[in-house]
């Protein structure tokens, strides 16, 4: 079932504090896990600019696979109709090639970060389904053939199902029903019948949303439409998920002949806010009422305790330690930035607000249980 994953070649690397009189092969994390499942990393466009050379020694040493954060995204690389910018997602093709990486490409169809116009007409309103059919297809002809024989796999669709196991109710599923899933895969196979093709959520640790996706992936396969993987987001948090019910989720997933792939992790340190809050009030709220909530919820402003950073080592080895035992059926595991200073966690939901959610700190020190993890200690 699993695929093939990249060779892997041993490299001998400066670190940038070092001179190149005592450099030294050092243990690596892809080298470590390179019998079980590729090592990737989400890349903003400044990372592939070179505008952050700390950050791109530890993605080409420690990573063999790469997903673009936000340049492929529909509103980056169409934001207007037929008119394409190139530049950003060229660069970082151009960055995974040079590194002999697996690219990844994020993502085709997704109701965020949506282009105004893409599904509706020129007085505001929805489209017709034959108008979103025809622009879903030349969206994904255009972006998946330029890039065609150089990106590894694609999320084909990104957060179709809402936590209960329903249909989210995005333009796409209101214009063109349940179909528009299988029209994208079509599509994106047609453009490049040799990429793999992945569909991607978070929360899928859920029951109802488990359920949902070994529905449609199974629906899909009866179909004769491709699709290789299933991606599970993994922003997680020091009280959630349930390990059993996240470990069901890569078991049954990996039980549908598709590759699991663990998409976008990370683990945020702070207090979990409550679910179901109203994170739009968040932002609605006056200079004082933001400062009072960031007491709340902005807990270690300088730096993690002693104990709290014990727990989310110890936590996050756990999670390694499940990824490692179904490394038969994950195939690849890409965390969602490198450091900590570049994650979204720390502006999300509240604003100002220091997180510590990768697996550099934000001196680009690799955390402890990763370090005892390829060091092969106890």
């Amino acid at each position: 079932m699993k695929k093939h994953l990249l060779p892997y070649f041993c490299i001998t690397v400066l670190v940038a504090s070092c001179s190149s009189s005592n450099a030294e092969q050092i243990p690596t994390v892809k080298d470590h896990f390179k019998d079980d499942f590729l090592i990737g990393a989400a890349l903003p466009v400044r990372h592939v600019d070179g505008m952050d050379p700390k950050a791109d020694s530890i993605v080409t040493l420690h990573f063999n696979s790469i997903v673009a954060e936000n340049c492929m995204k529909n509103e980056k690389i169409q934001p207007e109709e037929g008119k394409f910018f190139w530049d950003d997602a060229d660069k970082f093709v151009k960055y995974g090639e040079d590194r002999d990486m697996a690219i990844i490409g994020h993502a085709l169809v997704w109701h965020s970060q949506l282009a105004p116009w893409f599904t509706k007409d020129a007085v505001g309103n929805e489209v017709s389904p034959d108008v979103l059919k025809q622009r879903m297809k030349d969206h994904i002809y255009a972006v998946v053939g330029r890039y065609k024989g150089k990106i590894k796999g694609w999320d084909v669709v990104n957060e179709a199902i809402v936590d209960d196991g329903s249909y989210r109710n995005s333009p796409f599923y209101r214009i063109l029903g349940e179909d528009y899933i299988p029209l994208a895969f079509q599509y994106a196979h047609e453009a490049d019948p040799d990429a793999e093709l992945y569909i991607n959520d978070f929360s899928m640790f859920l029951p109802e949303k488990r359920e949902a996706y070994v529905k449609i992936v199974n629906d899909l396969k009866k179909r004769g439409i491709r699709i290789d993987g299933i991606g599970m987001q993994s922003h997680i948090g020091m009280d959630y998920p349930e390990f059993d019910e996240y470990e069901k989720s890569i078991v049954a997933f990996g039980n549908t002949g598709c590759d699991v792939m663990i998409t976008e992790l990370d683990m945020s340190a702070l207090p979990t806010i409550e679910k179901g809050a109203d994170i739009g009030a968040i932002f609605r709220m006056t200079p004082e009422e933001r400062r009072e909530a960031l007491k709340k919820f902005n807990v270690y402003p300088d730096g993690l305790p002693e104990d709290v950073s014990k727990e989310w080592n110890d936590r996050m080895a756990q999670v390694f330690a499940l990824y490692k035992k179904h490394s038969d059926k994950i195939s690849r595991v890409t965390w969602w930035g490198t450091t900590d200073g570049m994650s979204w966690k720390n502006g999300f939901p509240i604003p100002g607000r220091t997180d510590y959610p990768l697996l550099f700190d934000r001196e680009y020190n690799m955390k402890p249980f990763m370090q005892k993890i390829i060091e092969n200690l106890e």
